[in-house]
């Protein structure tokens, strides 16, 4: 197969485009193609004599998707570093990100074709910026290119520097916003992620604090699928979607003031009124993807974290049996679940009956809970002050009485 070579007395950047040229007409016989490959190479000696970067990228980037189709990964990826490489010719920060917007166009283009390699080309690109916002953009697009081309598991390692990566580009907010839906749409393609795409959607969401109706409408479907993929898991128990305004706007919703309000049930109330909602609404779940037998196994968990909530640290066994709707034998059962999701720290006292409660999760974490921490921080601050003072005044009492037995022995 022929491959890019360049020579001493060639650039790099016009051997791409002399080889892109004869790939191109490769089928419309010499007398033919030899005129146009000559001209293809002029105008691109043309833009390089004359500093025209951006020129020279769109004419070197025209045939991207005939060599994607036609040459190997390794020359694929050997033609565009020299593409890419454009990016550091020019020191005007616009005409950067022009380039970047030509080659990036054409590499999420045919995203299920050698999607690994365009991918990493993307990566490589964005090594070679530095300018934030370019980079920002870059990364945005490696993303999008990565669910298109379902492989989004080369992509998922880098998420985990999202904060780091947040302060280098200082995006504004509309941009935070496509970057957390983006990620979560990215980690909703793995199933093993579904916490972490919850996590970034209500990210998204939360950027919607004080905005207009207006604009709190944009994130309307986005509600939505948060507070369904939130019922649906199983391993999430604790969320403020019910403090966030774009999940509020759909309490008096034509369409949606249902799913709010099973929303507002599994955060603050218990299994019957599950049933009870389940009962005269049992197609809004299946119109949801929603799981009835799976709804009712996770309200009975949010049900006895509701109980453990009451102040007095112990639940009678029976009162769990008749809250969560089981059988007798079920309710230890149901306890070591509740302490295997992490929800509740107990002990099971089967002579007396009761299940002894030492510390419970909330629902939901508002103001009533920040309040309650702030009220536990200054108390454990007193009560460290005090345990110091005591400690400094018996030190002081026994150099004292050293001091004293030291005179009386002189």
């Amino acid at each position: 197969m022929t491959t890019v070579v360049p020579t001493s007395e060639e650039d790099a950047a016009l051997s791409v485009v002399r080889f892109a040229s004869e790939l191109a007409w490769a089928d419309a016989g010499p007398e033919v193609a030899e005129p146009q490959v000559s001209r293809l190479c002029m105008e691109a000696e043309e833009f390089i004599v004359m500093g025209k970067w951006l020129e020279l990228a769109s004419l070197m980037i025209t045939s991207a998707e005939l060599i994607f189709s036609k040459v190997s990964e390794k020359d694929v990826e050997s033609i565009f570093t020299i593409i890419c490489n454009l990016v550091t010719k020019t020191e005007n920060p616009d005409e950067v990100m022009e380039i970047v917007k030509v080659i990036t166009a054409k590499l999420v283009q045919q995203p299920n074709e050698k999607p690994a390699v365009r991918l990493k080309i993307l990566i490589n690109l964005y090594n070679l910026l530095e300018t934030p916002y370019c980079q920002f953009y870059v990364y945005l697009k490696a993303l999008s290119l990565a669910v298109d081309g379902k492989v989004t598991e080369y992509i998922i390692p880098s998420l985990k520097k999202i904060d780091s990566f947040l302060k280098e580009w200082k995006i504004e907010v509309p941009e935070q916003r496509e970057l957390f839906l983006t990620v979560s749409n990215v980690l909703k393609e793995n199933k093993s992620m579904s916490k972490d795409s919850f996590k970034f959607l209500t990210n998204y969401l939360a950027t919607f604090s004080g905005e207009d109706e207006h604009v709190l409408s944009e994130a309307k479907e986005e509600a939505v699928r948060a507070i369904v993929d939130f019922v649906r898991a199983p391993d999430v128990f604790q969320c403020d979607l019910l403090d966030m305004p774009a999940v509020g706007q759909l309490e008096k919703d034509a369409k949606y003031a249902l799913l709010y309000q099973l929303l507002k049930i599994f955060l603050t109330q218990r299994l019957d009124s599950y049933l009870e909602f389940h009962t005269a609404n049992s197609t809004l779940l299946i119109d949801h993807g929603l799981v009835h037998e799976e709804c009712i196994a996770k309200m009975r968990l949010m049900s006895l974290v509701d109980l453990s909530s009451d102040g007095s640290g112990q639940i009678p066994y029976e009162l769990i049996r008749d809250t969560l709707q089981i059988n007798d034998d079920e309710v230890e059962i149901w306890v070591f679940k509740a302490i295997s999701a992490k929800l509740i720290d107990c002990k099971m006292d089967q002579m007396n009956q009761v299940v002894v409660v030492s510390h419970h999760t909330d629902r939901v974490f508002g103001q009533h809970q920040w309040q309650t921490l702030r009220t536990k921080l200054v108390n454990w601050r007193g009560n460290i002050a005090n345990v110091i003072s005591t400690i400094q005044a018996n030190k002081v009492s026994e150099d004292g009485s050293q001091a004293a037995q030291g005179l009386v022995v002189r």
